[in-house]
């Protein structure tokens, strides 16, 4: 009896120990997993932190771009050894503008090093006004009246943007075709914003992304459909989906500048 009752409190002992050892490592556990939640919540931070900044400095160069234009289709060397008094007497012929005081450039110049051989796509020309409201008149006329003539051939003026701004711009005029076929009004509007709209409710959209999974809760509609109901559950669903938290444009452009600069 006295032997058994031994054994059972060795027994205990034994167990006491082990379940103290497990407490221990599992507070040790325990203080690991916070220092890890607080390193990750540290790192998401940083992340939105970095992501804010890269926001911002693409903001500031875009803004540091805002007097420039960029000539495409001009050949090699038909600008001679100045630029600038080449683009100073073309432009006014170009946009049919009366530039006063005369045009004024802080530097002009080609993009990008020389390409081999005999290429037939010239490098284009980009120029920085030194005027701001000269840059707009000459942005405007390229809307309204591009792409131009000269000797026969196409020129287009665009704006520049940074690359992270040009690459959402082109990843926007990509779904032009999605666009179409859903019979959705659009227009791409500076730096990168395209506003769609479709059975008179309007949105705006500054991630490609996100107006992929936009057109992507949409169906085509077929030739031969002409059902009432199919239009009043589309309509239903972007009204519910997407609400009209924007007022609509006076005069939206739908095809601003998605054309015209999609070789950019």
């Amino acid at each position: 009896m006295d032997a058994s009752i031994t054994s059972l409190t060795l027994e205990t002992k034994s167990m006491r120990a082990e379940i103290a050892g497990f407490q221990s490592r599992v507070t040790g556990l325990e203080q690991r997993m916070g220092l890890v939640e607080a390193q990750t919540t540290m790192s998401r931070d940083q992340d939105q932190d970095l992501l804010y900044l890269r926001s911002k400095l693409t903001d500031m160069e875009d803004r540091s771009r805002r007097d420039n234009i960029r000539l495409h289709g001009i050949l090699e060397n038909e600008e001679g050894v100045d630029v600038q008094s080449f683009l100073r007497c073309i432009l006014p012929k170009l946009t049919s503008l009366d530039f006063d005081p005369p045009i004024e450039f802080q530097r002009a110049h080609r993009v990008g090093p020389k390409r081999p051989g005999n290429s037939s796509r010239p490098r284009p020309i980009i120029a920085c006004l030194l005027r701001h409201n000269q840059t707009r008149q000459i942005h405007q006329a390229a809307r309204k009246h591009g792409p131009f003539q000269l000797d026969q051939y196409d020129i287009r003026i665009t704006a520049d943007y940074s690359k992270e701004t040009n690459d959402c711009r082109m990843a926007f005029l990509a779904l032009r075709p999605r666009l179409r076929q859903l019979e959705v009004k659009y227009g791409l509007f500076d730096p990168a914003r395209m506003w769609v709209t479709k059975n008179g409710v309007s949105k705006d959209f500054y991630n490609p992304e996100e107006l992929q999974l936009f057109l992507d809760s949409f169906q085509p509609q077929s030739m031969d459909s002409t059902s009432t109901s199919a239009h009043m559950t589309t309509e239903a669903t972007m009204k519910e989906t997407y609400p009209q938290d924007r007022k609509r444009r006076t005069q939206p452009n739908v095809t601003l500048e998605s054309d015209k600069e999609a070789e950019t």
